[in-house]
């Protein structure tokens, strides 16, 4: 999750893709994506509607952890600039990690605000 958190805040979409698996479904207050893709756009338009963003997980909680897949939930924040002016929000999430080839990727995020 750290890294995933550190990837975002890069607001580098090479640094977020390689950490989702390629058929993952997210789900955002704004719509939903299935596969990479689509992820890898919505995400981009957020970096490009969000200036200098910082995304912040809090309160993360494991709710089952095994040899090759975990779920969490938790609550994020963000702060940015929208159209110049400051802007911030926050909401719940939920992950669905996976273990493929060794290392651990999204496999499902479902985000509420």
């Amino acid at each position: 999750m750290t890294r995933y958190e550190q990837a975002n805040n890069s607001h580098d979409i090479n640094r977020v893709v390689p950490l989702i698996v390629p058929d993952a479904v997210y789900w955002f207050s704004d719509g939903s994506y299935r596969g990479l893709e689509g992820i890898a756009r919505a995400i981009e338009q957020t970096f490009a509607a969000i200036q200098d963003e910082v995304y912040e997980v809090k309160d993360l909680e494991w709710v089952a952890v095994a040899a090759d897949h975990a779920v969490c939930r938790y609550r994020f924040f963000w702060t940015g600039l929208v159209d110049g002016q400051p802007r911030s929000g926050q909401g719940r999430g939920t992950k669905v990690i996976v273990k493929r080839d060794g290392a651990w990727k999204m496999q499902h995020e479902h985000l509420s605000s």
